[in-house]
């Protein structure tokens, strides 16, 4: 038998059982791929991370995530979560850590407190915005259970962004943001109908909450994540996408997601024009939960 030691950590929170928990496997190495899903399925958390030596050795680490059902390139809390994680350990080089992901390299700073003690990290995502297929209105507002009188198209009508790992973005009323539910029919029919989304379909919905700060929340029902309470991978693209509909350099972001879960999590985005596109920051605060052992 192998013994893997884990631990658990809580993200996008400075209170433990708020923001987004996660798994971390400081050290994968020997695991086969299906020992991975097999792991972050037993977890039956959003996503679960396992670090292996990098294939640069001038880079930290390279780093898988799982979800329940599949790998992803990248995501945000994860990848917060395992530079909390490997900076406890020591492992970041002057508080600079670097990961290789499928979507590519993820630069990473860390956030220490008045003592020097990691608290948190910012994360740089691998790929500047990009933007996919519009999605009707119609659909979007089924898929959540909400009317199309919900759904906002002032600023922008709902659309695919990704900074290396897609979502589709939609504004909502204030009002109708806590009512939304997701419908798993209608997620399935929304896959159906629009070829572009590749058998993937989460969903990013949010609401402006003064300036400076909006809500969120955020389903993909038929990946195993019903509803998430604290997406990176989504705010980045959300902060880009805003960034987009304006003519200014730079905008930072507040992003409270997971209220209405009872996980309330704050994700701090900062936005910026640059020579290849608009790229972005996520920046959050963690703190342990559990410790233990897999036996494979």
């Amino acid at each position: 038998m192998r013994t893997y030691s884990f631990v658990t950590v809580d993200v996008f929170t400075s209170t433990r059982f708020g923001g987004n928990p996660l798994a971390v496997f400081p050290d994968a190495t020997g695991m086969s791929d299906a020992e991975m899903q097999s792991l972050a399925a037993e977890f039956n958390l959003s996503e679960t991370t396992f670090v292996l030596p990098p294939d640069n050795p001038a880079h930290t680490a390279r780093v898988r995530i799982f979800t329940r059902t599949r790998e992803m390139p990248f995501a945000g809390h994860p990848n917060v979560g395992t530079a909390y994680v490997l900076a406890q350990q020591g492992r970041d080089t002057n508080g600079k850590l670097l990961f290789e992901e499928l979507a590519g390299l993820v630069e990473i700073d860390v956030e220490r407190d008045g003592s020097g003690a990691p608290i948190g990290a910012t994360i740089a995502a691998p790929q500047p915005l990009s933007l996919g297929s519009e999605l009707p209105v119609e659909a979007v507002a089924a898929c959540v259970g909400l009317q199309p009188a919900d759904i906002r198209t002032g600023a922008h009508r709902p659309v695919g962004a990704s900074l290396g790992n897609p979502f589709v973005i939609a504004e909502v009323e204030p009002s109708a943001l806590s009512r939304a539910t997701p419908d798993f029919a209608s997620f399935r029919q929304a896959l159906e109908q629009t070829p572009s989304l590749e058998g993937r379909l989460a969903l990013y919905v949010y609401a402006h909450a003064g300036e400076g700060s909006v809500q969120a929340r955020m389903f993909a029902p038929l990946g195993g994540t019903i509803e998430d309470a604290a997406t990176g991978s989504a705010a980045g693209p959300l902060g880009a996408l805003l960034l987009s509909l304006s003519k200014a350099a730079e905008l930072r972001l507040d992003i409270h997601q997971g209220v209405v879960m009872g996980r309330p999590s704050l994700l701090r985005v900062v936005a910026r024009r640059g020579a290849d596109g608009i790229r972005a920051t996520i920046a959050g605060q963690c703190v342990p939960v559990l410790r233990g052992e897999a036996v494979l």
